[in-house]
């Protein structure tokens, strides 16, 4: 009789066994599918943070071009918004300002003036114009800067 008792408990003691077993597995699961969408979610920002660096420097070098060769020589439309959303999906927006500077001389007596120019260019991911403080902090938001300052 005691026999017969001891299996008993034996079979409610592997049924609790198999409990805990597939408890397990299924908290393992859980974690290895959790980090997944983590490393997907890191992914996209990554990319996203490249094509917003990548949009400001497009950014900054259509500024070179305008201030030396086009239009901005005295930047007179001080601030551009870009659309690039179909080519990287960012805005960008880029802004110039100067100031005039005498260094040295040509010749005897005539002062040289040069020209420093800033230029500021921002990028994000918006449907507006940049920076938009608006989204700032929102999870799929991304935003990057570039200056440069340059003399003719």
């Amino acid at each position: 009789m005691k026999q017969g008792l001891i299996i008993r408990r034996l079979r409610g003691l592997g049924a609790l066994a198999a409990l805990v077993v597939l408890l397990l597995l299924s908290s393992l699961a859980a974690a290895i599918v959790r980090l997944g969408w983590t490393e997907q979610t890191l992914f996209a920002q990554d990319m996203d943070t490249s094509r917003a660096v990548q949009t400001a420097n497009a950014g900054i070098q259509w500024g070179l071009y305008q201030v030396f060769k086009g239009t901005w020589t005295v930047c007179a439309t001080p601030t551009q918004t870009i659309d690039l959303r179909s080519t990287t999906g960012m805005m960008v927006t880029v802004t110039c300002s100067y100031t005039d500077y005498s260094e040295g001389e040509t010749s005897a007596g005539v002062p040289q003036s040069v020209r420093l120019y800033v230029l500021d260019a921002i990028a994000c991911s918006t449907a507006t114009s940049c920076p938009d403080n608006s989204r700032a902090g929102q999870p799929n938001y991304v935003e990057r800067r570039m200056k440069v300052q340059v003399t003719n």
